[in-house]
């Protein structure tokens, strides 16, 4: 396997997303929650969520050094939810996306992953811009995407469907 870089925050483990992590997967993105704000993926199986690993997430970790990352707390290494940068058809710069476990939702994780990713992607990654979308409906996406300095700037539909969501952007200042 590739050796991708793996991101310490004080309490979370951002690992590569990869192969052992499809059983995982397989619980995150049949949430209900999942289901409601990000949409069915049809991962039904383990074996679907190895494929959709190996389709959707090792495609542009090869491809461009970073991706999805598997969220794992420290004090105990469970998986609690998956942070990522992807480069996402239809959207300028790159979007950062977040999605956790119920149960582990309100405790601060997801602002901590997603500002680990940020600062990565300034200045590991030399991205320049940030984007994410977010459905009209997801309050505590949007409440997120602002914490992170993330603004509104209006609304988008993506390539391929029909639906508006609200879109966000950073730019980071250009280092001299």
């Amino acid at each position: 396997m590739d050796n991708f870089q793996t991101f310490e925050t004080e309490r979370l483990l951002l690992k590569p997303t990869s192969y052992e992590d499809a059983p995982f997967l397989l619980e995150l993105l049949n949430t209900p929650e999942w289901l409601q704000f990000i949409g069915d993926r049809n991962v039904r199986s383990v074996k679907a969520a190895e494929k959709y690993v190996s389709t959707r997430i090792l495609p542009q970790q090869k491809r461009l050094g970073y991706g999805n990352y598997t969220v794992i707390r420290k004090a105990d290494g469970v998986k609690i939810g998956s942070c990522g940068l992807y480069d996402r058809e239809g959207l300028e710069g790159i979007d950062i996306g977040f999605a956790f476990l119920k149960e582990y939702g309100g405790q601060g994780y997801a602002f901590e992953a997603a500002s680990r990713l940020k600062e990565a992607a300034r200045s590991i990654f030399g991205i320049r811009q940030l984007a994410a979308i977010t459905m009209k409906e997801n309050f505590a996406s949007q409440k997120l995407l602002e914490k992170l300095g993330l603004k509104y700037k209006g609304l988008i539909t993506l390539p391929n469907d029909d639906e508006e969501l609200l879109l966000y952007q950073l730019s980071f200042p250009i280092q001299s």
